[in-house]
């Protein structure tokens, strides 16, 4: 059998803020369509480490590869890069003088140089994949902050990423309004989208991921299977980290 190239491979990643070490020799692989989920207490280098896979954070050291390029090299155009690697942040950054359609065409326009017929028509799908067809015309203002966030995610997809990462994407909104948002990333893991996720959402984890990563003090502590992990964890950290956030 042929070995497939991962989508993701972030290897021996350091990232120092200062005398601040944040990531202490992290590697991250991730494999075509593969759900990976990231956990671990606050100030664990999560979100440090989700954001040096499209060099939003450069590494101090180590490599990233996304398909099998080498993004951290001299002279790769990162622009470039970063149109493979949809980005959904805590905070959904739309624009709030252009509607939700314009939100999402305007990267098909402006980096994709699609012409406007073609931008607004595959703005208009990835709306439709989202669940929100009808809001097209709407702007943020009009819309909840989970519909805010289904926007943001139509935006990141209609760029056909070869990967999706999703900082927090959930932690900013009302508790009602979380799972609009996780259904429409189960319905992106279901269409094969390859995703890598930082977030709280334990339930969503165990439900929804291949592969779970348990970090804590800059290092991957452990990962594996979601039933291993949550149903036998193998170290004290993984174990009285998940007793806090079950509240046991």
């Amino acid at each position: 059998m042929a070995r497939v190239e991962p989508v993701v491979e972030a290897l021996a990643i350091h990232k120092s803020f200062g005398d601040l070490e944040v990531l202490k020799g992290v590697n991250l692989t991730v494999a075509p369509q593969e759900l990976v989920f990231i956990i671990g207490p606050s100030g664990s280098g999560k979100s440090t480490l989700l954001r040096c896979c499209n060099l939003l954070e450069e590494p101090s050291s180590g490599v990233v590869k996304i398909t099998g390029e080498d993004i951290t090299a001299a002279g790769v155009d990162i622009n470039q890069v970063r149109q493979r690697i949809g980005m959904v942040f805590q905070s959904f950054n739309l624009y709030p003088h252009m509607s939700a359609l314009g939100n999402v065409s305007l990267a098909l326009r402006k980096v994709k140089k699609q012409p406007r017929a073609q931008a607004e028509a595959k703005a208009q799908e990835a709306l439709e994949r989202v669940g929100l067809a009808h809001k097209a015309d709407a702007y943020p203002t009009e819309l909840s902050g989970g519909q805010q966030q289904r926007v943001a995610i139509a935006r990141a997809i209609a760029m056909e990423p070869d990967v999706m990462l999703f900082d927090e994407p959930t932690s900013a909104l009302d508790p009602e309004l979380v799972g609009s948002v996780l259904e429409v990333m189960r319905e992106l893991r279901k269409s094969g989208m390859t995703m890598v996720v930082v977030s709280h959402e334990m339930r969503f984890a165990r439900d929804a991921a291949d592969r779970v990563l348990f970090m804590d003090a800059g290092m991957v502590v452990e990962e594996g299977p979601p039933d291993e992990v949550f149903g036998a964890p193998k170290h004290e950290r993984t174990k009285a980290f998940l007793a806090s956030v079950n509240g046991h």
